[in-house]
């Protein structure tokens, strides 16, 4: 299996830890669009976990439309998961960083400018 390389954690649910391994597998290119990935039963015998909290998380990813299943073969990238998953990770940086970055930067009184020149030189 050459995709899904995650230690679990306790920091969150393993099923959005599967979840998320897989959508960061998609935006990587280990796992490209129309591609199977793998089965319920295989990531529960990879990560040592009941396959039905492997399947939670992988319906997450049907439920959401990045993944589609394909009867008596499995599920599949969908067309289009890769951009859909970019813009969903660029809408939650702009709500968990940037605004709280802004509100920070309005309370200590920097200004438009000297905020910009500081992301220059972070980047």
């Amino acid at each position: 299996m050459r995709c899904l390389n995650l230690n679990l954690t306790e920091e969150k649910s393993i099923y959005l830890q599967i979840s998320e391994t897989i959508e960061d597998d998609i935006l990587r290119d280990i796992l490209l669009e129309e591609e199977r990935v793998p089965s319920t039963n295989e990531l529960a015998k990879l990560y040592g976990i009941n396959p039905a909290t492997a399947a939670k998380g992988v319906n997450l990813l049907v439920d959401k439309g990045i993944l589609y299943k394909k009867r008596g073969i499995g599920m599949f990238v969908q067309t289009g998961a890769k951009m859909q998953i970019v813009a969903q990770r660029k809408s939650e940086f702009y709500e968990a960083f940037v605004t709280r970055l802004v509100a920070e930067a309005k309370s200590l009184a920097i200004s438009e400018q000297e905020l910009i020149d500081m992301i220059h030189k972070a980047l």
